[in-house]
């Protein structure tokens, strides 16, 4: 029996994961988070074989999460399921830690077989995901500037791009609005903009929204 926790701050979505995964005779979901914290009382209480674990979180996002568990050592095999494009996001995933990397917008059977996947010791990635690696390795992609940002500073451009205010965002983060400001700032020298619109156009422009 494979003993899976989902950690996705939407009910709605981890509702539809489970539902998903009961369908399942070999794997058992035994427990669900909303944060971190919850997520932590879980892997503490729980036996857990696979964690499926959204990136956008309250307070430590998934990729925090991911870096926390590799630094602790733990067993635990983490299948990411976002809604965030693989191009952007599923790399860094991956260097962070996880076993895979699944869109939301999948077919429900993906899931079922990422976690089998992963729960085996092996990588999953999707055809779309294995074709970019290996277009990256005949043909290394140059460089964009986006790649130089910290995870923090990238969850920032993504969600002022997706049109949330300052205070929205450290309200979800969970950090305080001069700290996100600080991101902002980091942000914006590192890409050489000025302010949040070419903030937006450029997160358009390079599929990150």
């Amino acid at each position: 029996m494979i003993h899976v926790i989902l950690c996705d701050d939407h009910a709605l979505i981890r509702r539809g994961i489970r539902d998903t995964l009961s369908d399942c005779p070999d794997i058992e979901v035994v427990g669900e988070a909303g944060d971190y914290g919850e997520l932590r009382t879980l892997l503490r209480e729980k036996r857990c074989d696979v964690l499926v674990l959204d990136i956008n979180l309250p307070g430590r996002s998934g990729l925090d999460v991911l870096h926390v568990l590799k630094e602790e050592g733990s067993t635990v095999k983490v299948l990411v399921v976002s809604m965030y494009p693989e191009e952007q996001y599923a790399i860094r995933a991956m260097r962070a830690g996880s076993f895979g990397y699944v869109n939301k917008g999948g077919e429900p059977a993906q899931i079922v077989a990422a976690v089998r996947t992963v729960a085996q010791g092996r990588k999953y990635v999707t055809p779309e995901m294995a074709q970019m690696l290996v277009e990256n390795l005949t043909t290394p992609a140059p460089e964009v500037a986006h790649q130089k940002l910290s995870d923090r500073e990238l969850q920032t451009l993504v969600m002022i791009a997706s049109g949330k205010r300052l205070s929205d965002i450290a309200e979800q983060l969970m950090l305080s609005p001069k700290t996100v400001s600080v991101y902002r700032a980091r942000v914006l020298e590192k890409l050489g903009l000025s302010n949040n619109s070419e903030l937006t156009v450029y997160a358009i422009r390079n599929g990150l929204v």
